[in-house]
């Protein structure tokens, strides 16, 4: 079992320190994809970043910039091109004078069928895209970019130096499993970012919803023993029913979650059969798309 972290005492607007180095601002965003809303992480004192500024939302620039009121917004991050991350960050800059930095390329639109609440941010850019280990400094602040794809392929993570801490944006989440929705996200690469941020042994994450994980190896490690579970009972669905549609085995593995989140369950277990398709463990005829028709792999052989 996951230990999911779900304790969390906030109030919208408010800025509050979280760490020496960190505060944290909650915008008014919540939702089944969201939990309480996304947080924005503003990083040092003085001259400052902010981490994930949000849905545009009036309510939230207001309130991050009342709490940065004499202080220099530096840097924008953004960890991907979700609508409920990245759109707040050009207003913020317009305001601040701040330079946006996140993952190049555009975003590719997730599955229009099963499109998801927190939705893809299509238009969005940054002033400068990254490369994976790029380091900025502010006084008494570093930050390293930490490429992290799956959730996302642009999707970035980003580690605080001084406090061996990682805002994970949505690579990795405190209170639920993180959405992988193709074409954008790829299910591989999801598990190996999963094993590159454990191989860090980082004293704390902050996630962009939700309260912090503290006791990060533990949690990381149930974290990925669920994706490789997940995997089994695929399997294990299509060697019990014979061929299926991803809905189908959305609704017989999903059975007792809330039906709202069944559209991100989708997405899931299609990230799993692409995956599970391009290593020869599962079959289908034609492309592995939403729609398509999956059996178990040694059925394909025996034809």
């Amino acid at each position: 079992m996951i230990p999911f972290v779900r304790q969390f005492a906030f109030d919208y607007g408010a800025c509050e320190q979280v760490s020496p180095l960190i505060r944290r601002v909650v915008a008014r965003n919540p939702g089944p994809f969201t939990f309480t809303g996304t947080g924005a992480h503003i990083v040092g004192h003085g001259t400052v970043a902010v981490i994930d500024p949000g849905p545009d939302l009036p309510s939230q620039l207001d309130a991050i910039l009342a709490a940065t009121r004499g202080e220099r917004i530096s840097h924008i991050f953004v960890t991907h091109n979700h609508l409920d991350h990245s759109p707040l960050a050009r207003p913020l800059a317009q305001a601040s004078g701040a330079t946006i930095f996140a993952g190049g390329g555009p975003g590719r639109a997730s599955h229009g069928a099963d499109r998801l609440e927190a939705g893809d941010d299509l238009g969005f850019r940054p002033d400068v895209a990254l490369v994976d280990g790029a380091r900025f400094e502010g006084p008494g602040w570093t930050i390293k970019a930490m490429a992290t794809p799956g959730h996302t392929a642009n999707h970035f993570a980003y580690v605080l130096a001084q406090e061996h801490a990682l805002f994970p944006g949505d690579c990795v989440m405190g209170w639920s499993t993180s959405v992988v929705s193709p074409p954008d996200g790829d299910m591989a690469d999801y598990l190996a970012s999963l094993e590159k941020v454990r191989r860090r042994r980082f004293h704390t994450l902050w996630p962009a919803h939700g309260p912090p994980i503290r006791d990060v190896d533990a949690f990381l490690g149930a974290y990925i023993d669920h994706r490789h579970d997940r995997e089994r009972q695929i399997l294990a669905a299509l060697d019990a029913v014979g061929p299926a549609t991803v809905r189908r085995l959305v609704a017989m593995l999903y059975a007792d979650v809330d039906r709202r989140l069944h559209p991100a369950a989708a997405h899931s277990v299609l990230a799993h059969l692409i995956k599970l398709v391009g290593e020869g463990r599962a079959a289908c005829s034609g492309l592995p798309t939403i729609g398509a028709v999956y059996r178990p792999a040694r059925l394909r052989q025996a034809a």
